[in-house]
């Protein structure tokens, strides 16, 4: 990963957290790590376990941010969440899957983020 998609993804992730927070979501994670891969943010909101995967695009050349979370990136995500919630004892726990879509202008600033809930 180049240097600047480093760099926009932690803008967006940032973005995202800061936004999730002030919209009433609980950070219980950020940058979830395991065997299995990573999951960019872990909340919750009310009694529901959500996981989050946050897209940072600064043109929409390659189409919106949310139309990058395909089907085997959505299969991926489900598995970690398998993983996750076994892991801290909450087997079980309802939890539904949300997309935060970041844009940055052309200075990489963010320019709008979008939260669609149960994007999957």
């Amino acid at each position: 990963m180049t240097m600047t998609r480093r760099r926009r993804g932690q803008i967006g992730e940032a973005a995202a957290a800061a936004l999730l927070a002030d919209s009433g979501y609980r950070i219980l994670e950020r940058n979830y790590r395991c065997p299995l891969g990573e999951i960019d943010i872990v909340a919750a909101q009310g009694e529901e376990i959500v996981f989050i995967e946050v897209r940072t695009r600064s043109s929409q050349n390659f189409g919106t941010p949310q139309e990058s979370v395909d089907g085997r990136k959505r299969l991926r995500l489900r598995r970690l969440a398998a993983y996750y919630l076994g892991s801290r004892g909450l087997a079980g726990r309802s939890c539904r899957f949300d997309v935060v879509a970041v844009w940055l202008d052309r200075q990489e600033r963010v320019a709008g983020v979008e939260v669609i809930k149960g994007a999957f």
